[in-house]
């Protein structure tokens, strides 16, 4: 079905987001005749989201912008068992303080996508799982709940099967994830008339868990919706660059990383970005889309700009994109380049060029310092560097009091004497 009535199914259409939907009509009619009530689960593993999690933010923003009202549930309760699909192994547990911290990093960043201060219908929803797990009764939930799940059908899942197949380890714990988060769809039904679970593809059998658990429990029809899981077109999985994840919090990623993470978007990749990332018309994507030759690196600047404006503001979007021209296209040195810190006295007795790549986070360890170095990558203050044996001293230090230290001709890295 590719002609939905509803404004929301055409634009998830139009802009790219739907891998499955478990009753196109259905939830296509309700979503046109009534404002619908959604929701996408966020697991805190982490202090911050990273940019893999960036489609889902931003189905629950075009759910919003169509009309609807979205929640974000965090995972404070299904937080502390994990998410087993399609992992090699079980996540490491974490304690509920740190669980709670995480929750609270990582919601910063929502509000630059959802508006949550609306009406009481209208207005998006942050809501924690931890209300209605922690203090479940086990008896009465095993009782209340598990006895409508079928194992046999639990072991045919993907998600599950790919780990046993693998004959790697299923804890029982891990196996009871997909319980919880389908007797997550049936609270916030009864809680707030949620009607409607999305997530990536790889969630799809547990939330139709969620379906059928709300089925047998007396809910009213629920709906599924997943998007693809992305990866780059050269088959890198999107939220990981080549320094590790690309985290949405400022304080983990600058704004500068977080635009240079986009500029580098590969050719193939431009148009599909644009629609999914940005707010952007169609037929502006259209035409940045069908530039070609050196003119699609405008479209890519133009891309980085739009996704880091809304993540970070415009100004910090500019700034990035500002300090990227300088650095790239006039050789300058700007003090909106990524910093590193380093003591004076270490300069004062000459660090070696190796350790000092390795603290400005340009390599992990000085094997692989030495081959960027004895590759001709790397540069001091934009001359480059042959000497692996180089000691880097006070000599180096700008009349800015600053060394840039660069890999390649996009990482570049201030390092402050301090």
């Amino acid at each position: 079905m590719t002609k939905f009535k509803s404004d929301f199914l055409r634009t998830m259409h139009e802009r790219g987001f739907i891998h499955q939907i478990s009753d196109e009509t259905g939830l296509d009619d309700l979503l046109a005749k009534e404002s619908v009530t959604a929701y996408i689960g966020f697991d805190p593993t982490a202090p911050s989201l990273h940019a893999g999690g960036l489609i889902q933010i931003m189905m629950l923003h075009w759910f919003q912008a169509t009309g609807h009202q979205p929640i974000s549930l965090m995972g404070g309760g299904t937080g502390m068992v994990g998410d087993p699909s399609f992992k090699e192994e079980a996540r490491q547990l974490m304690t509920i303080d740190k669980i709670e911290d995480n929750i609270a990093s990582i919601k910063r960043c929502f509000a630059n996508y959802l508006d949550y201060d609306k009406g009481p219908k209208g207005g998006a929803m942050m809501i924690n799982n931890a209300e209605w797990l922690r203090g479940l009764n086990y008896l009465e939930f095993l009782r209340d709940v598990g006895r409508h799940f079928s194992v046999n059908r639990m072991l045919s899942f993907d998600s599950v099967k790919t780990r046993l197949d693998r004959e790697q380890s299923l804890s029982f714990l891990e196996f009871n994830y997909m319980i919880l988060q389908a007797y997550d769809f049936v609270e916030l039904n009864q809680r707030y008339g949620c009607r409607l679970q999305m997530g990536g593809s790889d969630q799809w059998g547990n939330i139709i868990n969620g379906i059928d658990l709300g089925h047998r429990m007396g809910t009213p029809q629920l709906y599924a919706l997943t998007s693809p899981l992305l990866t780059t077109s050269s088959g890198a999985k999107m939220g990981k660059s080549v320094n590790g994840a690309v985290w949405l919090n400022a304080d983990m990623l600058s704004a500068y990383d977080f635009w240079q993470y986009w500029r580098n978007t590969e050719d193939a990749d431009v148009e599909r970005f644009l629609k999914l990332y940005t707010t952007m018309s169609l037929d502006e994507v259209k035409r940045l889309a069908s530039l070609g030759g050196s003119e699609i690196n405008e479209a890519k600047k133009i891309l980085a700009t739009e996704i880091t404006a809304i993540l970070h503001g415009r100004t910090a979007a500019e700034e990035a994109a500002e300090t990227a021209r300088k650095t790239f296209e006039e050789g300058a040195v700007s003090a909106n380049l990524p910093t590193v810190e380093i003591a004076a006295s270490e300069f004062e007795a000459g660090i070696g060029l190796l350790g000092l790549i390795v603290k400005a986070g340009l390599a992990a360890s000085n094997g692989e310092a030495r081959r960027h170095v004895q590759g001709g990558a790397v540069k001091i203050n934009d001359a480059g560097v042959s000497d692996e044996r180089m000691s880097v001293g006070t000599a180096e230090v700008t009349a800015d009091g600053v060394i840039k230290l660069s890999l390649g001709k996009k990482k570049h890295i201030l390092i402050k004497p301090v």
